[in-house]
């Protein structure tokens, strides 16, 4: 079976904020997907589309076919690494501030 992937490494977002928007995406045929991250405001929706139209393009490349054809196998966001930075606080103290980051994976086939 063949597959066109994209990974997107290291995206400045929390992996729980691209979680409920990869949800949306798992399962669906290429354009009801695209049109489903064209309408969405999140942040996570851009990053996704950029994915998808990786994973595409990808697919193509080698297997020539309509992009009506090709399905949303494998959509999902696995935790990056995390950068820490130190906030002063109150009373001489210091609190730990974590930027997490995420890495993207999408997969499509026929």
């Amino acid at each position: 079976m063949a597959v066109g992937r994209a990974i997107l490494k290291y995206q400045r977002i929390s992996p729980k904020k691209v979680k409920p928007v990869m949800d949306l995406v798992r399962g669906k045929s290429v354009p009801q997907a695209e049109a489903i991250l064209a309408f969405s405001k999140k942040k996570a929706a851009r990053l996704i589309e950029k994915a998808l139209k990786a994973a595409v393009a990808s697919y193509m490349e080698k297997h020539p076919v309509e992009k009506d054809q090709l399905r949303v196998v494998v959509a999902k966001v696995d935790k990056g690494p995390t950068m820490r930075r130190i906030r002063p606080a109150w009373r001489g103290r210091a609190v730990l501030i974590r930027h997490r980051m995420s890495h993207i994976t999408i997969q499509v086939s026929e």
